[in-house]
C-alpha cells in the first residue's frame, strides 16, 4: 500500500513557533471541474484513519441525479454535507425533506448496502458538498445498516461550528456515528480568528477549504485540503479577506489496518470477505427487482 509523507510542509514550514498545530502537508486532490478526490483509502486514507476518503464535488444537482445510479457498500459509515444550496431527501424508513448548510445525510453501510437513489435535487439548482467515508471499528463494519437525514434545524451550532458528527463545545451531534470522531462545517467571517480544541487523544486533524480562503499560520485558498500536525494541540484559524467556509476533522486514530475493497473498507480481512459476499447476494435482489425499484414515491435501499 502507498503512503504520503506528511511530515513537512514547505509553505508551513517557518510557522513553528506560532500558537496551535503546524499544517504539515496540503494538497488539492485529483480531478476536473467542480468534482475532486481529495482523500482515498490507499493514499492519504491511510495516514488519516479513520478518514480514509474524502470527494469536494459540486455542479448542477439535477446532473448529478440523472448521472448517478445505484451502488454498494460495506465497512464505513458515509457522511454528506452541502456547504453551498441544498437537496431533497426520500427514504421509505427515514421520511423526506431538504439537507443544505449545517445539515447531514449519515449511513452506516455496515454488513452490506446498496443506495444512490435517495438524494435529488432541493430548492437551489447549483450545489458544493463532501463526502466523507469513516472507517467502522471493528465491532460495528458488520453491523446493520443504518441511515439518518438530519435537516439543518435539528443540528446543533457552537459558534461558527454546526457539530456533524461527535461532541463539541458541550453539543453532540444527532448523528449515530461511532465514538471518537468530530466532524464539524464551519463558515469564519472575514478576519474572524477561532480556535479549535480537540478532545484527548485526537491526534488526527485536517480540514478541506469549500469557499474562501483562510489567513494566519493556516492559510489556505478554496479547494485545499490541510493536514495538522498529530498532537493534541489547539488548531488556530483566521478567516481570510472574503471569509472562509470549510470542513474541519479530527479522530483518535483508527487502530486496524484497512482492507480494501472497491466499495468497501474494512477492519478486518474476514469482514471484508463478508461484506463483499452481501453486496453480492443484494446485487442479486435488487436486480432481479427490474423497474420496480421504486414504490410509493420512495427509494428503497438494499441492506444486508
Amino acid at each position: 500500500m502507498s503512503t504520503i509523507d506528511v511530515t513537512r510542509d514547505s509553505k508551513s514550514s517557518t510557522t513553528a513557533t506560532t500558537a496551535g498545530r503546524d499544517v504539515i502537508y496540503r494538497t488539492r486532490g485529483r480531478g476536473h471541474g467542480e468534482v475532486f478526490r481529495l482523500m482515498s483509502p490507499s493514499d492519504l486514507g491511510e495516514q488519516l484513519k479513520p478518514f480514509v476518503f474524502l470527494d469536494s464535488f459540486g455542479g448542477v444537482m439535477s446532473e448529478f441525479a440523472a448521472a448517478g445510479g445505484m451502488h454498494p457498500h460495506s465497512g464505513i459509515g458515509t457522511v454528506t454535507v452541502f456547504t453551498r444550496g441544498d437537496v431533497h431527501f426520500d427514504d421509505p424508513e427515514a421520511g423526506s425533506g431538504y439537507i443544505g448548510y449545517g445539515g447531514v445525510e449519515w449511513m452506516r453501510a455496515g454488513g452490506g448496502v446498496w443506495h444512490g437513489k435517495e438524494l435529488s435535487s432541493g430548492k437551489s439548482e447549483r450545489i458544493h458538498g463532501f463526502q466523507l467515508w469513516l472507517a467502522l471499528p471493528a465491532e460495528l463494519e458488520l453491523a446493520p445498516v443504518d441511515s439518518q437525514y438530519v435537516e439543518a434545524s435539528d443540528m446543533h451550532q457552537v459558534g461558527p461550528a454546526y457539530v456533524i458528527v461527535g461532541t463539541h463545545g458541550g453539543v453532540t451531534s444527532p448523528v449515530r456515528a461511532p465514538a471518537g470522531v468530530n466532524y464539524l462545517l464551519v463558515t469564519l467571517a472575514p478576519g474572524q480568528r477561532w480556535d479549535y480544541t480537540p478532545p484527548a487523544g485526537h491526534t488526527v486533524g485536517w480540514l478541506a477549504l469549500s469557499k474562501g480562503s483562510l489567513s494566519g499560520p493556516a492559510n489556505a485558498s478554496n479547494g485545499e485540503l490541510l493536514i495538522f500536525s498529530e498532537d493534541d494541540g489547539t488548531i488556530a484559524l483566521q478567516g481570510g479577506p472574503e471569509g472562509a467556509t470549510f470542513v474541519l476533522g479530527s479522530a483518535i486514530p483508527h487502530p486496524h489496518d484497512l482492507h480494501l475493497g472497491y466499495y468497501s473498507v474494512h477492519a478486518t480481512a474476514e469482514g471484508l470477505v463478508t461484506g463483499e459476499r452481501n453486496i453480492a447476494a443484494l446485487k442479486e435482489q435488487l436486480f432481479s427487482l427490474g423497474n420496480r425499484q421504486r414504490a410509493s414515491g420512495s427509494t428503497p435501499i438494499y441492506r444486508g
